[in-house]
C-alpha cells in the first residue's frame, strides 16, 4: 500500500476541488435567499469560478514547469485554503464571488495541473490506469458527498461550515505533503509568456462572459443588454471578439516559437489526435454534466419546492453510481480500449437523459427519477475512469504539466459553458413557452398580456410560482387573472427545464463525433507499474 500514499494525498485534493462546485449548486436556493439576490447572479458566481480556473489553469500549468510541480501544488493549496476561510465569512455576494470564484479558482488552477503531472509521472501502465480510476471516483465522491453533505448542512446549519470544512482539509494536506515526490525537471526552467497568458485568459473569459449572459442581454434581439451594437444584443460580438482574441493567442505563440522562445503553450500538442480527442470528450463531459447539475437542482427546488437536504438525497443515486462505475471501470480501457468505453458511456448518457426527460412533471416521481440518475451517474462514471488516462498517457514526460494545464483547462471551460449554456438555454426557453401561454391563455384580458409583455422585455429569472403569484396580486390583478397567469409560469417552467435538458442530450450524441481518435484495443505490452522518484 505504501505506493498510494501519494496518491491518496493527491486524490483528496481532487475530491476537494469537486465537493464544493456541487455544494454550491444544491445550496442555490439558501445563497439567493442569504444574500438577498436572484438565481441568475449565483449562477454568474458558480460560472465565474469555473471560468477562472479555465482562464489561468494552462498558466498554473506551465507554472508548474517553472517552479516545480511539487512546490506549486503546495502553494495553489495554500491560496485555495486562504479563498475558503473569506467565503466562509463572506458578507455579502461580492466577497462570495473574490473568495470563492476568484481566490479559489486561482489557488485550484495552481494544483489540479500540477497534481495531474504528479499522478502521471508517479505510476505507469496498469498502475497509472488505476490511478485515474481512483481520481475520476474521487471526483464523483465529491459530487457524491457535496449535494448530500452540502444539503444537510445548508438546512439545517449554514453552508458555511462546508466551506470553513475545506480550510481544515487543506491544512491535513499540507501535513501529508512529504508523501508527495518529484523527479527533477531536466534542463533550463522554461519562462512565462505573459502576453500569451494574457491573450488566452482574455480569450476564454469573453467567450464565456457572452454566453452566460445571453439569456439576460438576448442572442440576436436585444432583451435587457447595458448596451447595443448596431441595434442587435452583444452577445455574439462578445463571443466573436473572444473567439478573435484566441487567434491573436495563437498567432502570438506560433511567433514565440519561430523565435526560439518558450510559449505558453506548444500547440502542436493539440495536433496529437488522441490527446485531441481526450480533451474534446472531457470539455462535453462537463459540460453535460454541469449544465444538467444547474437545471436538476433547480427543478427540485424552484419547481417541487424541495429544500437544499431533500435535494442532495436526490441527487445521491448519480453521484453513487458515478463513485462505483469510474472505479471499477479503470482497468476496462485497457482490456477492450478507451474508445469503445467511452463511446458507451455517450450512449448511456443519451438514455438516461431521455429517462430524465420523461420524470420533468409537476408532481415528481422519485422511483423514476432516482433510476434515471443512477443511469446517469454509471454513463459519467465510465467517462470519468477513462480521460484523464487518455491525456496524460499522450504526453512525454517534460509534457507533463503543459498537458495537465490543457486537460483542466477544457474540463473547467466545460463546466462554465455547461453553467452558463444550459442557464441561458433554459431561461431562454422559459421566457418564450411564458410568452406563447400568456398569448394563448383565453383567461387573461389584454391589458394583463401588454404588462407580462413589458415585464419580460426587461428579464425573466427561474424563480418559484409563489413569486409569480404574489408579482401578479401586487400589480393588481383579479384573482381569476392570478390564478392563469401562475398556471401560464408553472407551465414555462417545466418547458424551459426539459429545453436545457434536450440541450444536454444533444451535446451528448454530438460529442461521439469525437471519439474516433481515442485509442482502441491497446496492444500487449509489459509495462513498469510504479516511477521511482529519487
Amino acid at each position: 500500500m505504501a505506493r498510494w500514499h501519494a496518491l491518496m494525498v493527491l486524490g483528496t485534493a481532487q475530491f476537494l476541488m469537486v465537493l464544493d462546485t456541487s455544494v454550491m449548486n444544491v445550496s442555490i436556493s439558501r445563497l439567493v435567499e442569504d444574500f438577498d439576490t436572484e438565481v441568475t447572479t449565483i449562477q454568474a458566481v458558480i460560472t465565474l469560478y469555473a471560468l477562472v480556473m479555465a482562464a489561468f489553469m494552462i498558466v498554473g500549468g506551465r507554472l508548474g514547469d517553472i517552479f516545480g510541480r511539487r512546490r506549486l501544488f503546495l502553494l495553489g493549496l495554500v491560496v485555495y485554503g486562504v479563498g475558503s476561510a473569506l467565503t466562509a465569512a463572506a458578507p455579502t455576494v461580492g466577497v462570495l464571488a473574490v473568495g470563492w470564484s476568484v481566490i479559489e479558482g486561482l489557488g485550484a488552477a495552481m494544483v489540479l495541473p500540477a497534481m495531474a503531472a504528479l499522478v502521471a509521472a508517479s505510476y505507469r501502465g496498469r498502475d497509472r490506469a488505476v490511478a485515474y480510476g481512483v481520481i475520476g471516483g474521487l471526483a464523483g465522491a465529491g459530487i457524491a458527498v457535496g449535494p448530500l453533505l452540502g444539503g444537510w448542512v445548508t438546512t439545517y446549519l449554514t453552508w458555511r461550515l462546508v466551506f470553513a470544512g475545506e480550510v481544515v482539509v487543506v491544512l491535513v494536506i499540507l501535513a501529508f505533503r512529504r508523501v508527495i515526490t518529484e523527479v527533477p525537471r531536466p534542463g533550463p526552467r522554461p519562462r512565462l509568456d505573459g502576453v500569451g497568458a494574457t491573450l488566452s485568459a482574455a480569450g476564454l473569459a469573453l467567450g464565456v462572459l457572452g454566453v452566460l449572459q445571453s439569456g439576460t442581454w438576448g442572442w440576436v434581439q436585444p432583451r435587457n443588454p447595458p448596451f447595443t451594437v448596431l441595434g442587435f444584443a452583444p452577445t455574439l460580438f462578445v463571443i466573436g471578439l473572444g473567439v478573435a482574441v484566441l487567434a491573436a493567442f495563437a498567432r502570438w505563440e506560433r511567433h514565440r516559437e519561430g523565435r526560439h522562445a518558450d510559449p505558453l503553450v506548444d500547440l502542436d500538442l493539440l495536433h496529437r489526435p488522441a490527446l485531441r480527442s481526450g480533451l474534446l470528450c472531457l470539455l462535453g463531459q462537463n459540460l453535460i454534466l454541469l449544465g444538467l447539475f444547474f437545471a436538476i437542482p433547480l427543478y427540485l427546488q424552484v419547481v417541487q419546492g424541495f429544500d437544499a437536504f431533500e435535494t442532495g438525497l436526490r441527487l445521491v443515486p448519480v453521484s453513487v453510481t458515478m463513485l462505483l462505475a469510474s472505479t471499477l471501470a479503470a482497468r476496462l480501457g485497457r482490456v477492450v480500449g478507451a474508445r469503445p468505453v467511452v463511446r458507451l458511456a455517450l450512449l448511456t448518457l443519451a438514455a438516461a437523459i431521455v429517462w430524465l426527460l420523461a420524470t420533468i412533471d409537476p408532481v415528481i416521481d422519485d422511483v423514476q427519477f432516482g433510476c434515471a440518475m443512477g443511469l446517469l451517474g454509471i454513463g459519467m462514471g465510465l467517462l470519468a475512469s477513462q480521460l484523464g488516462n487518455v491525456v496524460q498517457s499522450s504526453a512525454g514526460e517534460e509534457e507533463r504539466s503543459e498537458v495537465g494545464g490543457l486537460q483542466f483547462t477544457a474540463q473547467n471551460l466545460g463546466s462554465a459553458l455547461g453553467t452558463a449554456l444550459i442557464g441561458s438555454l433554459l431561461v431562454g426557453a422559459l421566457a418564450h413557452a411564458f410568452t406563447t401561454e400568456v398569448e394563448s391563455n383565453p383567461h387573461l384580458s389584454e391589458q394583463t398580456r401588454q404588462k407580462t409583455s413589458v415585464a419580460l422585455e426587461a428579464g425573466i429569472g427561474f424563480v418559484s410560482t409563489d413569486q409569480v403569484r404574489t408579482a401578479a396580486e401586487q400589480a393588481g390583478l383579479p384573482p381569476a387573472e392570478v390564478d392563469a397567469l401562475t398556471d401560464s409560469y408553472a407551465d414555462a417552467q417545466l418547458d424551459g427545464l426539459k429545453a436545457g435538458i434536450l440541450a444536454a442530450g444533444g451535446i451528448t450524441l454530438a460529442s461521439l463525433l469525437v471519439t474516433s481518435h481515442l485509442p482502441g484495443r491497446p496492444s500487449r505490452r509489459p509495462e513498469p507499474s510504479r516511477v521511482d522518484a529519487t
